[in-house]
Order: C-alpha cells, then structure tokens, then sequence
C-alpha cells in the first residue's frame, strides 16, 4: 500500500465522510483481491532468491528482512502485505466498516462467484469458443492486465496478411498490414536485411516469414512447420506478384522493419505511408544498390490511391516535409506522422477512380474487365473504412489473404518476465462482451449513470463498442475453480465485477456461522435476486427462514450502490465489466449509479516505479508526515482525472495550514461580545465558503475544495483577525466550528481534536455538514472590505512606481451622493445594457444637463467596467454605502499595510476647498474609485 494507492481510498473516504455528515448512512468497506497470479509469481521469485525484489522489500518496501522467509509462500505473502494495507488504512484514518472485511479465496466469496458464473451461463453470456487471447508461453496460460508486468492490458490486434507470390516459386511473403486497401499501391516489398527469416509451411502453404513470427504463428495455427532458415540477403531484387494488379515488385532491404512485428515482411506504399516514404527516398539515392538489385527508380514511384481533403496526390510526402523528417531511424517522428495521416485517411479518405487502371494491366482482356469491374464496384469512390473491409473480402475469395493476430501494445510482459503472444484458444470458455443485446442495454444504463469526471463518458462508450470475448480463467493462480472446468481457476478481472453485493452480507453471513456449503445456488438467488420460497430454501440448506429474510433485507437496503471509485487505467477493463455484469445479473433497479475515476501520483514530479526506487509506502509517509497532512496534501495536489504531484514542499505546505488552523481555533476561544464590520463581513463569507465547499464536494472537486478549506478560510481569518487588530469577536467561533466542520472529511483527526477543544460533545464526523444561511450574506460588509482591498492595491500600484519615501497618503474619495447612480450603474452594466440606456437612467434619477450626466456615466461605467459581476451585484444591493466613513475606520489598517505616516481621507468635495488635491486629480474620484495621491 504506497501513497499511489492511496489517492483511490482518500478520495472515497472523503466522499464518504462528507456524504455522512450530509444525513447520508453511508456504507464504506474494505476488501482484498487474492485472485490471480501477480502475488504467486512474486512468492514464487522471492523463493528462488531473486536479489533485486528481495532488496525492493526491504529498502523499497519496508519490509523487515528477518520477515522476508514468510513472502516465499503466496499466501503468507498475500496476507502479510493484507495486514499492512489494513493497518495503512487504519492509521491514515479511512472510515471502514471492517465488520464486512474479507477476501477472494475466502469459501464464502467463492460460492458466491461460484453463483455469478452459473448466472452468466444461464444466461448464455458465457460461451465456449475459439478466440484470440494474451497468453504467456512459458505459464501456458491466458494473461489479462493483472498478469502483466506494470498492470498493461494487452491489446490484440488482427493483421491483415496480404500473399504476394515469389515469381517462379510456389511460396509467398505474406506482408502483414493493417492497411488492406493500399495494397493497389504497393511499389516493394521490405525485409529487414539483420533480421533472421525462415521458410515455413503453414497448413500446406509454403511462407517466408520472420523466425519471430514463426515462434508466435505456432500459438495461433496448428499445422506449422519449420522448413529452412532463409537469408534475406538472397531475396534482395528478386520479384513478388502483387494479386491485387498482378504487377511485379522487387523485394527491397530496409531496417526500419522489425522482425518481431507480425509477420517481418512489409509492402511498401510509399505515397500513403511515411516510413515507406523515407525508406524509398533513401534507397533511390544509392543508386549502385538499385542497380546490384536492378531496379530502376521509374518502378519505384509512388502510387497515389486515396483522396484526403488537406493533401496533394502524395500525402505521405505531404506529412514527411511537414515534421522534417529525414530518415527511417527517426521512429518517434515518424510513428507520430504515421498515426496522423492513418487517422486522416481512414476518417476523410476516398479511393480514387484512377485505381483500376493498376488493376491487372496484361490480364487477358475478359479476366481483366471482370476484375476491374468488382474493383470499381466495390472500393473506388468508397471510404477508407468500406475499401478496406471489400479489398479484404475479395483477396480471401482468391485465395491471396490470411491473418495474424498480435500484440498491438508490445512488448508486454507476464509477471514471470516473458512476453506475451496472441494464442488462438480452441474450446476454452469467454464472457462474451461481444455480445451485441448485451452491449445495448450497457450502453443504455451508461446514458442515466452519473461519471465522473463527466469527459470520461465517451471513454466508457468507446470500451463498450470494442470490448470483445474475454477469456475467462486460467491454469494457475489463486481464486475460484470454474465450477464445470476443473482445473480452471476464473481469472481476476472476472471474479471481481459484483463482488460489492457481497458486502451487504458476509457479516450477518459470519455472525450467523453459516457454512460455505449452506450458501448454494438457492441461497444467492433469494438473498440477491428474491427468486424461490424462503421456507423451501431453510428446508433444503438448513438455515432458518429468519436469518434468510434477514440477509435479502439486507441486501436490499444497501444496494444499487452509490459510488464506485478507482483509478483510470481501470476503465478499459474492471470499470466497464463492473457494468456488464450488474446489468446481467441484477434486476434494472440494483444496477450501479454512479463511477468516480481518479488519476495516477506522481512523487516530486515523477512517475512511481520500482525501477525509479522512489516507491513511498503509505505507513512510511504517515510516519513522516501524518495521517491528515497525507490525506490533505494528496487531496490538494490534483483534481480527479490530474495526475496527483505530492511532494515534500507540499506536505509541508498543508501541515502549515493545518498549524494555523489549530492557532485560529485556539485563538477564538478568546473573543469578546463586540459586533462590527469585521464579523458580519466574516460570517457572510463563510456562508459563500459553504456554498462553494459543498458544491465541490458534491461535483468531487476535491482539489477545490480541500484548497479552500485549508487555505481560503485560514486567509479570510487571519484577515479577519487583522482587521480587528489581533482581537476576535463572537464571529470567529461561530466561524471556525463550521470551518472545523468543512475541515472533517479531509483532515479527521485534527477536526475531532479542535470540534472537542471548541466544547463540541459529540463527533464532529458525524455532525450536520453546514448550510448556507442566507439571512447572514451581508453585501454591505462585503462590498467594504473588498473597497478596502481595492484602495490599498490601488495604493501599492502608485508607490511600485514612487521615487523617494512616501510619508503622506491622501485620499480623496466620491461623495456619497453619488452612490444612487453608482448602484444605477451596476444595474445596468449587469444588464449588459449600452451606455445611452445609462446617460437616460442618470438623467430620470436628477441629472437635468445631458451632457453631465453623459461625462459621469462615462466615468463610472469606464471603472466599473474592470469589475466582476459579484462585485457588480454588490453594489445594486447596498442602498448606502459611505466610502469615507469604511476608509476612516480602517485608518490604521491602512496606514499599517502600506507604511505610511499620515493617512489623510477626504471626500472630492472637503479635498477641493482644504487644497489637498489638485483640482485634475478631484476629476478622477468616483464611486469605488477614489482620487489617491502619496507625498
């Protein structure tokens, strides 16, 4: 459990406490995840004395070496590392209720999933079949993203094998492409002139292809037969058919293939693919090359066969020039043009017309015309994603297509540490997400569903449509045996889809001591579903009718959930199963309502990793900084989807908040009985603080609202303070028990010490969360001292550029005669009126000469202008409002903050006659706007 974990779990808690505190009884329980093989390939190493984890749990991982004899055995493992998280979160303060605690090799949990996958079955949403899977070669058994190494999910994609014939020969180069269409196009072949290529027969048909490849096909194919090592170098010049135009094309040297891509073997179409592009440019400059291969650069021109609104003929040209790309080693310039020009062509492209001239050029006339004729029907003038699945269709009907699949996101690697391939599993069961009625209703739910943030929606949608079969156990690894596959355990993204449900009983389960053969299929389906007669249940299973209905009315007080938190590297694969599977098994009613998904944490600005050795266990952090300095800096570091940067600097920042707090509280304790200014100001911002804390809490800003909470507030009471020269009224408490409030859900443990020093009884965390009292908002208040922050920065504007030292500050503000057309004017301007709507105003409320009223609304509205529209709003709801009479008050105040001996303050009108301002000065003076001069 490190401080990445953690940003998951603080957040929820803090949801939860917030949620409590609201009248909410919230429900937050804990459980550990045992399935699969991560923690037994671990034990496994750590057993064969392998240096470097031994050393990452000790010096990384805190772990005491005279404990490290108990991680050899996957389970004392697992459940050393159990405790630890669980005392982690116990420490740190996360509101559990470790009644419900259990974990997925308990033999309760098993029955239960035992009863998921019968219903999923039932419901034929399992399926035994033939699909493409990851697959570790050295396990013999299918790998999901817990398998891997670094938690990747693989992601298979399918290539197209397209099989040119080599001229005279009865064997083919299958160039493998996920870009069927461009096959008219193709100018050469590529192989890479390093790499190791063997002929193959793979079933009955002869292949040269590279030895990688071979290792990988053997997963896929049944009948692969290794012939010969084949040198590349002998192929170079050598001629290949292309059966897409029957024309002849060399084969061609270039290093940029890589022979552990699919098949090794790439068609080269220089004028829609980059690397071909810059490949071929630097061939044709070595001319003695072309010539020891004779071929000639007439042949080698590109071929354009797609149509891109932004592009000439030759877009791959086009997007090369562009980024400056001047050879095939630059991969990462050239992978970044390749997806942006793949991308463009395949949304916007349209094959040309002039395609079926390529199209068998030398054919006898009647088998030409018949070719070109499908050709014209079926692929020019269609778009990219049509051609592409037709010019499939077709070379498969010839019998000049196959197929590869492979990892689209290699290398990824099994936790063992080998790399993963594509295998072809025959008679092996799948949940079928592919399943087109099941998606629709996933989809339909997703529509009503809260997600937050709101932007991953179309994520969600996204992982919905591709989401295909899913292999769903394995051979080794802890967890459930599939009930009608002995010796199959179900994988770990699959028994961990509904197990929230199980929640809401395994207390009333224990406490009752009922046995894990008592919970059978009749069991679940009463306490889950309702289904079947209670009495004939008790019979059957021997559990009272009682302790039955006891643990359906359980379940049905707790469920649908409410909130399921995790981080985003879940929703391509639990998040979005978490969906499928509720929506299969549990009536619409029970279905979840809401997904919260967080980012990642970074520490001091880097990736965690164990490589970086800068992995922070959480019990170490707590032990350095805290729990509620922890809980509080990952909190203010980042909003939800941010990748959260915690930090030393940080941490410290937040434990100085969290001080002031504690002095500020103590501090309130000391108030008088004395009501001014100060404290209707202060009470009426908290009131805007309890707006906005708890609209961020609701929306899970948490970053916002822990900012506000731990900084925000502690400046508006110290500011507080301030104004009143250090000496608090009764504002203060009523202040800073409701901040202690707004405080309880980020930093608990402090909340609780100070709710009890300020003479609060009961918990805080279980206190009523603050409502905003609307008789309290005081725009008087709040108009004066932000007038007063405004003339102050006014004044340090002037003297950032005074020469000497000021003495004297004279201030000479605009008579309060003038407020009426100021709150005139703040109306107007809120009504984005024009100016002339302005003048018209003035002139009904007194000002009988048009043209004054016209200077005087252009001066006013020039400075109001510059003003929020809170502030604007301020203004129209103060009837009065005396600028001399706030300045005077806060004379000292003034004089304090900006060093001044003398602060002289003065309407426009007592300047004039004392001589205080000359008379040009007098005309800048209007309302919130003061005239300012400095000696």
């Amino acid at each position: 459990m490190h401080l990445g974990h953690s940003r998951t779990y603080t957040i929820t808690d803090a949801y939860a406490r917030f949620k409590r505190m609201q009248g909410y009884n919230v429900l937050f329980p804990m459980g550990f995840h045992y399935t699969g093989t991560p923690i037994l390939t671990m034990a496994e190493s750590i057993a064969a004395g392998d240096k470097e984890l031994i050393d990452l749990m000790i010096n990384v991982y805190d772990v005491p070496p005279e404990d490290i004899e108990k991680l050899k055995d996957p389970l004392s493992l697992a459940r050393y590392f159990h405790n630890d998280a669980k005392q982690a979160m116990m420490e740190i303060g996360y509101s559990i209720d470790w009644r419900r605690e259990f974990t997925s090799i308990d033999e309760e949990f098993k029955q239960f999933v035992v009863w998921q996958f019968m219903k999923l079955k039932e419901k034929g949403l399992l399926k035994k079949g033939t699909h493409p899977v990851g697959w570790c070669p050295k396990h013999n058994m299918p790998v999901g993203m817990h398998d891997t190494k670094g938690d990747v999910e693989p992601e298979i994609g399918e290539f197209t094998l397209i099989l040119f014939k080599l001229e005279n020969e009865d064997v083919y180069l299958p160039a493998a492409t996920l870009r069927p269409e461009t096959v008219f196009g193709v100018t050469n072949i590529w192989l890479n002139p390093e790499a190791e290529y063997v002929l193959v027969e793979v079933d009955g048909r002869k292949y040269i292809m590279s030895k990688r490849a071979v290792f990988k096909l053997r997963f896929q194919r049944d009948n692969v037969r290794e012939v010969r090592e084949i040198d590349p170098g002998e192929l170079f010049g050598k001629r290949v058919v292309n059966p897409a135009t029957g024309r002849r094309v060399p084969i061609l040297p270039a290093k940029f293939v890589d022979p552990a891509t699919a098949t090794g073997v790439v068609m080269s179409v220089p004028a829609h693919a980059p690397y071909d592009y810059v490949a071929l440019r630097e061939l044709l400059e070595n001319k003695e090359l072309l010539e020891k291969y004779g071929v000639n650069s007439e042949e080698l021109t590109p071929i354009p066969l797609i149509e891109v609104k932004g592009y000439s003929e030759l877009p791959a040209r086009d997007v090369v020039e562009r980024m400056g790309i001047r050879s095939q080693y630059e991969r990462d310039l050239l992978d970044k043009a390749t997806k942006e020009l793949y991308s463009d062509e395949y949304r916007y492209g349209v094959m040309r017309s002039d395609i079926v001239e390529l199209v068998y050029p030398e054919a006898p006339s009647e088998l030409r015309d018949l070719v070109r004729a499908a050709v014209k029907a079926w692929i020019v003038g269609q778009p990219v994603s049509v051609a592409r699945e037709a010019t499939v269709k077709w070379l498969s009907a010839i019998g000049r297509a196959d197929k590869i699949y492979e990892i689209m996101n290699r290398p990824v690697y099994c936790r063992c540490g080998t790399e993963i391939v594509v295998k072809v599993l025959k008679d092996q069961w799948f949940v079928d997400y592919g399943n087109p009625e099941w998606k629709r209703i996933v989809l339909e739910h997703l529509e009503v569903m809260r997600i937050v943030p709101e932007e991953l929606r179309e994520e969600f949608r996204k992982v919905v449509d591709w989401l295909r079969e899913r292999a769903v156990a394995r051979t080794r690894g802890l967890g459930t045996e599939l009930p009608w596959a002995k010796g199959w355990i179900i994988e770990s993204l699959s028994d961990s889809t509904i197990y929230m449900a199980f929640y809401t009983v395994i207390h009333k389960i224990r406490s009752y001591g009922l046995k894990p053969d008592q919970l059978t299929l009749e069991f679940w389906d009463y306490v889950m579903l309702g289904k079947g007669d209670p009495k004939a249940i008790s019979a059957k299973i021997g559990v009272p009718v009682k302790v039955l209905e006891e643990l359906r009315s359980e379940f049905e007080y707790w469920y649908p959930l409410d909130s399921r938190h995790s981080g985003r590297d879940l929703v391509p694969n639990h998040l979005t199963f978490f969906i499928f599977n509720h929506v299969a098994i549990f009536p619409r009613d029970k279905w979840p309502r809401q997904i919260v998904v967080n980012g990642f944490v970074m520490l001091e600005g880097k990736k965690m990793s164990k490589s970086l050795r800068n992995i922070i266990p959480l019990r170490r952090a707590l032990r350095i900084y805290g729990p509620d300095t922890v809980r509080a800096a990952i909190l203010a570091a980042a909003e939800l989807l941010q990748d959260a940067d915690f930090s030393d600097a940080l941490a410290r920042s937040v434990m100085g908040q969290l001080a002031k707090f504690e002095s500020i509280a103590a501090k309130a304790l000391e108030h008088d009985d004395r009501v001014d200014l100060v404290d209707r100001w202060l009470l009426s911002k908290l009131q805007e603080s309890i707006e906005y804390v708890t609209k961020a809490m609701e929306e899970l800003r948490v970053r916002s609202a822990t900012i506000h909470v731990l900084y925000e507030m502690e400046n508006m009471a110290s500011k507080y303070l301030e104004l009143r020269g250090g000496k608090p009224g009764p504002a203060l408490l009523e202040y800073v028990k409701t901040w202690t409030k707004m405080l309880a859900p980020v930093a608990p443990h402090l909340a609780e010490e100070v709710w009890h020093r300020l003479g609060g009884e009961s918990f805080v965390s279980i206190e009523k969360w603050p409502s905003s009292d609307k008789t309290k908002i005081d725009y008087e208040a709040e108009l004066a001292i932000e007038y007063l922050d405004k003339v102050i920065e006014d004044v340090k504007s002037i003297l950032r550029i005074f020469k000497g030292k000021p003495r004297r500050l004279i201030i000479a503000v605009a008579g309060r005669e003038y407020w009426s057309y100021a709150r005139i004017a703040a109306e107007v301007l809120l009504a984005r009126q024009q100016l002339r709507t302005l003048i018209q105003r003035f002139v009904e409320a007194g000002i009988s000469d048009r043209k004054q009223a016209a200077q005087l609304a252009q001066k006013i509205s020039r400075v109001f202008s510059e003003l929020s529209p809170e502030t604007l709003k301020r203004i129209s709801m103060v009837e009065e409002f005396d600028e001399k009479a706030v300045l005077e008050k806060f004379k000292d105040y003034v004089a304090s903050r900006l060093g001044m001996e003398e602060v002289v303050i003065v309407t426009a009108e007592e300047a004039e006659h004392k001589e205080l301002v000359p008379p040009t000065k007098l005309a800048q003076a209007v309302p919130m706007r003061p005239a300012i001069l400095v000696e």
